[in-house]
């Protein structure tokens, strides 16, 4: 622990000179680290060369603290900081969304696509309470905002094609803008084959296929009132998990919300936003199209939440205030049936979520108060009533085999606050921040019932008498320019109290036939997470520009047992070319080899791997029309590797050539 203290102050000394602002918009710029990812679809950009229908996951990856943890070719799940999603706030437009899947098969990110999107917020630790509470930070996937452009109508029809895994790609936009009313409709198809990783080698149960549409309206009611709505239908079937033991013959989502903005008139209310919202998800997990299973299950998963929050903006003097006071009532339910090969042999059925209700309602304050043109301070507080209740009086009385004492309701205060300060002058900013938060146990932790987990190759039990988990964190960023050149570096440490991770008990058999055993949800003293990354930037003209960006990451719990799935060494350099009508990116990226593992969590040793892409651009026009071509090569050594977030070390792609095709009408 005392290294671990050390190497935190070293840090945050090092870099006490400089930092950066809080919240910048990018360009997959990796000298920037508090990101606004902007979802240009239909655009040529400077940085890290997008496919014009990249999926919302390849988009997150480019991230410098996201990493996507993956289980195949589809849905992969958002890690920021090092930690995943039971530690995160991840939301779409402030919506408060819940996977169905009791193994994590389907991320929020998975119900949704880039055509729904207009940019994503990341927000490390405390700095992404004002949705709710977390440890490791937030995700906000936002939806595009009022279109009272009074263009008419407007299309796009949006086209692309990979080699590896005969991955097609289609979408539509149709746009109405008129001066009182606008609408927005987009559906997009996408549909892969099994994909192969390197030297050609197929990896099994890979497949996908997907839609998305997505409709979206607003009425203005006046100068300064609009009313909106919007939904999302979602549906993916024939999902192939390759990393797990059982696949998704259906993962589906409708997410709705009514909106009512209000931009101000005078200095006190800058805006005043209120939304309500449902949504519904339902997933099924079957094992019907694997061989030589020992015993068949189906196990389908439900989670519909109902939420609202109201939000408002002010503006007096100094001080720029933000209140957000929200609410959701969430239901999670998953069931599990097992059939036997021996016909002769009853099913057997059980709740691996019996039926969790959810209830919270919390105010969030932010002030940010200029104390000259260039330095600000800020504060921040979030508090919060946390409720659950198992509804279903089997899943009670199951958990109370293990938990004799537990009731059918628990309740919960949670808080968090946070304190920074900013500085901006000619040549560098700095910020420097600290804050505290707290967390309630996700659903699985709390009152999960044999959930088997193949990356350790146990069955896991709930704890509903779980502490809630504490963190106390510190986050210092730093930006110099000098001419051409532009240099940062970030150091971020976490130091968390009563850490959540199963522990074994040997006096529980497991139920998955050939598990290790079973581990049940505790809270652990402590544990401590360190990242620090350095990123670098040079222009050499209006044309040409390099970048690169290293991190290291560090992790580690109670007498020095390591964290699982804490990131190695790593590192990006790209070359890039840009012109109006033309641009190119040459990018090698990759990771060190990965010596601190968790063998006790399932980890083993990944080996080292770096991989080369080549991306490239074109924009035409036709007339008032635009294309847009983007084409390019991945993995263009065709490496064969697998990197530390590849579940059960499943192989990432091999060599895949691409072109995507935009027709932009006006």
């Amino acid at each position: 622990m005392q290294k671990i203290v050390l190497i935190c102050v070293c840090a945050l000394f090092c870099m006490s000179v400089y930092a950066q602002q809080e919240e910048q918009f990018i360009k997959k710029d990796t000298t920037q680290l508090d990101e606004v990812i902007l979802i240009g679809q239909r655009k040529l950009s400077n940085y890290r060369q997008e496919k014009t229908l990249s999926s919302i996951d390849d988009y997150l990856e480019k991230s410098n603290k996201i990493t996507m943890l993956k289980r195949g070719n589809y849905a992969w799940e958002a890690t920021l900081n090092n930690m995943t999603s039971e530690r995160l706030n991840v939301a779409i437009d402030g919506m408060q969304i819940f996977g169905a899947c009791t193994d994590k098969m389907d991320p929020v990110t998975s119900y949704v696509d880039v055509s729904n999107l207009e940019k994503v917020t990341v927000n490390s630790g405390q700095q992404g309470a004002e949705n709710g509470h977390s440890i490791g930070g937030a995700i906000d996937m936002q939806q595009p905002s009022s279109k009272f452009y009074g263009t008419g109508l407007n299309m796009n029809i949006d086209m692309g094609y990979e080699t590896n895994g005969n991955y097609r790609t289609t979408g539509l936009d149709l746009e109405y803008s008129g001066d009182k009313f606008y609408s927005n409709t987009d559906g997009i198809f996408r549909k892969s084959d099994n994909y192969k990783a390197g030297n050609q080698t197929e990896v099994f149960h890979s497949q996908f296929q997907k839609y998305n549409l997505s409709l979206q309206g607003g009425y203005k009611l006046s100068d300064r009132h609009i009313l909106e709505t919007n939904i999302i239908y979602d549906k993916a079937t024939n999902i192939g998990y390759p990393a797990l033991p059982m696949d998704v013959s259906l993962a589906e989502a409708l997410i709705s919300s009514i909106t009512y903005r209000y931009k101000g008139h005078h200095s006190l209310l800058q805006s005043w936003e209120s939304k309500i919202y449902f949504n519904t998800i339902t997933h099924i997990m079957d094992d019907s199209q694997r061989d030589d299973v020992a015993i068949r299950m189906d196990m389908p998963g439900w989670s519909d939440t109902y939420g609202g929050y109201s939000k408002a903006a002010l503006h007096k003097g100094k001080h720029k205030l933000l209140v957000n006071l929200n609410s959701f009532y969430n239901r999670s339910i998953a069931e599990m049936t097992m059939h036997p090969n021996d016909p002769n042999q009853p099913d057997m059925f059980m709740y691996t979520w019996p039926d969790i209700r959810t209830f919270y309602s919390g105010v969030y304050i932010k002030d940010e108060y200029a104390i000259n043109a260039f330095e600000k301070v800020s504060g921040a507080l979030r508090l919060g009533y946390h409720n659950n209740t198992i509804a279903k009086q089997t899943g009670l009385e199951s958990l109370q085999i293990f938990h004799p004492k537990i009731t059918d309701s628990k309740n919960r205060l949670l808080m968090s606050f946070s304190a920074g300060y900013k500085l901006n002058k000619d040549g560098y900013d700095a910020l420097f921040a600290f804050g505290y938060g707290e967390r309630a146990p996700s659903v699985s932790e709390g009152y999960g019932f044999f959930l088997f987990n193949s990356f350790d190759n146990y069955d896991y039990i709930g704890n509903p008498n779980l502490k809630k988990e504490k963190n106390l964190e510190f986050h210092v960023n730093s930006n110099v320019h000098f001419d051409n050149l532009k240099i940062g570096l970030e150091s971020s440490c976490f130091y968390m109290s009563d850490y959540i991770i199963g522990n074994t008990d040997p006096s529980i058999n497991s139920m998955t036939i050939g598990a290790d055993g079973a581990r049940v949800y505790k809270a652990i003293d402590c544990a401590t997470i360190l990242d620090v990354y350095f990123n670098a930037s040079y222009t050499f003209n209006k044309k040409f520009a390099i970048n690169s960006s290293v991190g290291y990451n560090y992790g580690e719990g109670k007498n020095g047992m390591k964290l699982p799935l804490i990131r190695p060494f790593s590192y990006l350099a790209e070359l890039n070319y840009n012109t109006h009508m033309f641009n190119a990116a040459l990018q090698f990226e990759g990771n060190a080899n990965q010596s601190r593992y968790s063998s006790f969590y399932g980890e083993d040793e990944t080996p080292a791997y770096g991989t080369l892409n080549l991306n490239l651009g074109n924009m035409l026009y036709v007339k008032s029309n635009k294309v847009v071509l983007k084409y390019g090569i991945e993995n263009l050594l065709d490496a064969t590797y697998s990197t530390y977030a590849d579940w059960n070390n499943i192989a990432r792609q091999g060599r895949n050539f691409y072109m995507n095709v935009s027709f932009v009408m006006r």
